[in-house]
């Protein structure tokens, strides 16, 4: 007789804010194997696919958030009335408006649950007014589910999409449950469409989808949590502990965790949806390969770069108002964006610094795009080397807590470099720097390669799964029961 702790089961499907719901949380398994199961029973009727996949995706958000799914029913309900409004609007004036209100809603939410304190922060450093600070979480996706809202609002006012006449589709668009925590942002015109069209999943997709899980998984469970745990975490909590050695290769880690991490999860969106007869568009092409600045923004984040492309920095002018206007521009959209991050005055300079070297990038372009001085192999590999160096060095704001960190570790690298104990350094985090190999080798895999083994895995499809997820779950297995890598500081 099976004896079962039904509070034990009941307590799992709740909610728990010490224990979230995320693709890497051990219950997302008994979720996928629950979804899968009712999505395949309901896959012929693309109505009863949509009431499913809404029922799971709210259910996951409420398990990743709790109560703050209400959110994003109502801003699915406010955005999905308002866009209507917009439509059927005849007179230019009434539809700007209603967009002008959309705007005003979607992004009052975001600075309520986002920004509230950084300006009461700064109200109290920049004024005699005191203002406690209030406490307020974050709904997690917010800042993607935001971006998709006004995407979708400011698309049928310009007349470019019509707005979805069933509410089912617009939340299961605005929730869909892959992409809610670190993205793509998806666009209405292109999600909405397919799910009422006949469900089909190729062998192709499904190797694909395969490939892409695994793939994201090991990129994001294994080389991003690893790196972070045992080299990047301490250095950057305490950069003045370490010399600039040190600083410099737990900076290259951070540039392949972050990579693994918003990588790995798109990777693993992108794989789920294609299970499900969805296709999302691929967002990281190899980013570090990239030879200019806005080369790297058309390979990082490519639904972020396309969204701010498409509504800030065309809104603003574009390139269409003269050089001194479309640097300004570049500028302010970068700027926007990575306030969009987070709210702290690292990720505005992160922004800004981005602006400025997209800004460069464009003077050199004009003023020595075509001289060649160097041979193309030399000249290329010299740019990316520099392209990837300066991204580094915004990354250094980006992960840092604060300012004061940021020029510490800075300092550290400028002032304090030296190769003294460098042996001891590669002899105490050789997995570290053996997994941060890994992680560049994987981002220069080129994609025709993947094709070529997800080709090859039709041969024998059975045992390609059955042999890579035991060896996913060997590696993972390894390095999660692995000791922690002690600090040098911590051992001499």
């Amino acid at each position: 007789m099976i004896n079962i702790d039904w509070n034990s089961v009941q307590n799992q499907l709740l909610y728990d804010a010490h224990n979230p719901l995320l693709f890497n949380n051990g219950f997302f398994v008994y979720f996928m194997v629950a979804f899968i199961l009712f999505y395949y029973l309901f896959r012929k009727n693309y109505k009863h696919r949509a009431i499913v996949l809404t029922l799971f995706s709210l259910y996951f958000f409420y398990k990743a958030s709790g109560s703050f799914v209400g959110i994003v029913i109502l801003s699915a309900f406010f955005n999905f009335g308002i866009s209507n409004l917009i439509f059927k609007a005849k007179k230019k004036s009434l539809k700007q408006f209603f967009l002008f209100w959309s705007v005003i809603f979607n992004l009052g939410l975001l600075f309520y649950f986002k920004y509230t304190n950084f300006f009461i922060d700064l109200v109290n450093n920049f004024t005699v007014l005191k203002f406690d600070p209030l406490h307020i979480l974050l709904p997690i996706g917010i800042s993607f589910f935001t971006f998709e809202n006004l995407s979708y609002t400011i698309d049928v006012y310009r007349g470019e999409i019509e707005p979805e006449k069933k509410i089912v589709n617009y939340l299961l668009f605005l929730s869909f449950f892959p992409k809610l925590v670190m993205g793509p942002i998806v666009r209405a015109s292109d999600f909405i469409p397919q799910l009422k069209k006949e469900y089909f999943v190729s062998d192709s997709d499904f190797s694909k989808g395969f490939y892409l899980i695994v793939t994201g998984l090991i990129k994001k469970l294994i080389i991003s949590d690893y790196i972070s745990v045992n080299l990047v975490n301490y250095v950057f909590d305490g950069p003045n502990l370490h010399n600039g050695f040190e600083c410099l290769m737990a900076l290259y880690g951070y540039a392949i965790v972050i990579y693994c991490d918003f990588s790995g999860y798109s990777d693993v969106a992108i794989g789920i949806s294609k299970w499900m007869g969805i296709t999302i568009p691929t967002n990281f092409l190899s980013p570090y390969q990239s030879k200019s600045v806005s080369e790297f923004w058309r390979r990082w984040h490519i639904s972020l770069s396309s969204w701010l492309r498409d509504y800030l920095y065309i809104s603003m002018g574009g390139n269409r108002k003269g050089k001194f206007r479309t640097n300004l521009n570049l500028f302010l959209t970068m700027l926007i964006g990575g306030f969009w991050h987070g709210a702290s005055l690292n990720f505005i300079i992160w922004g800004a610094l981005h602006g400025i070297g997209l800004a460069i990038n464009k003077l050199w372009n004009t003023l020595f795009g075509k001289f060649r001085i160097l041979p193309k192999v030399v000249a290329n590999f010299l740019f990316a080397l520099i392209t990837f160096h300066f991204v580094c060095f915004c990354w250094i704001f980006f992960k840092a807590s604060n300012l004061d960190t940021a020029l510490q570790f800075i300092h550290q690298i400028v002032y304090q470099f030296t190769f003294d104990g460098a042996y001891e350094y590669f002899e105490n985090y050789k997995y570290v720097v053996i997994m941060i190999a890994i992680g560049f080798s994987i981002h220069i895999i080129p994609d025709n390669f993947q094709e070529k083994i997800i080709e090859r895995q039709k041969r024998f499809p059975l045992v390609y799964y059955v042999i890579v997820m035991m060896l996913f779950i060997t590696l993972y297995s390894f390095f999660k029961s692995a000791e922690p890598v002690m600090p040098i500081y911590l051992q001499f």
